[in-house]
């Protein structure tokens, strides 16, 4: 059986050498299981060099050089909307608060259709809708392990004890991040 050993990002995936394909949740997408089958039957164990999730459009390179697309398939959700958009972007930091997963959207968020965050949503006066599509959520702010990042610091040093109570305060924090060593696949500006 066919081993997928590494991920190829989206922008480097090359069509001619795609195989089969893969529809995951975001769960899946994010902690493959050990043993996939893919759409065309083809089966596969994974044994990654280095474990990080995937997005829609990758893909999984088989120890023989073939590749397995990877799409986000359809899961509950709920779209959220908010008469006013400062309570979308309450919520929005809210969830981030939380560690939950959020889709952003124009002028909606899209978030798992759990208890948690129903009364999250609820909170914020906003409403929500159930929904059924692929789940598509933002990368978490100091979530860096798809990138092998290594900022030769540890993060609890940013959490300054800070109690904010809801108004503003103007601080300035000033972190430098020092010796990035960048993974296939990353791409953002420093």
């Amino acid at each position: 059986m066919p081993t997928a050993t590494t991920i190829v990002r989206r922008a480097a995936v090359r069509a001619d050498r795609v195989v089969d394909a893969v529809s995951l949740d975001h769960e899946g997408r994010s902690a493959l299981p050990e043993t996939l089958v893919a759409e065309g039957g083809l089966g596969f164990t994974v044994s990654l060099a280095k474990s990080a999730a995937l997005d829609d459009g990758d893909a999984l390179r088989l120890d023989d050089g073939r590749l397995v697309a990877v799409r986000a398939a359809a899961q509950d959700l709920y779209e959220v909307r908010a008469e006013k958009p400062a309570r979308l972007m309450r919520l929005a930091w809210q969830l981030g608060s939380s560690h939950m997963p959020a889709e952003i959207a124009a002028d909606a968020l899209y978030v798992p259709a759990t208890a948690a965050a129903a009364e999250l949503v609820r909170g914020q006066g906003c409403l929500a809708s159930p929904v059924s599509r692929p789940f598509r959520p933002e990368h978490a702010a100091h979530d860096h392990s798809t990138c092998g990042h290594d900022h030769g610091h540890d993060h609890r040093e940013h959490d300054h004890g800070h109690d904010h109570h809801g108004h503003d305060h103007d601080h300035d924090h000033d972190h430098h991040h020092h010796g990035h060593e960048h993974g296939p696949g990353c791409s953002h500006d420093h």
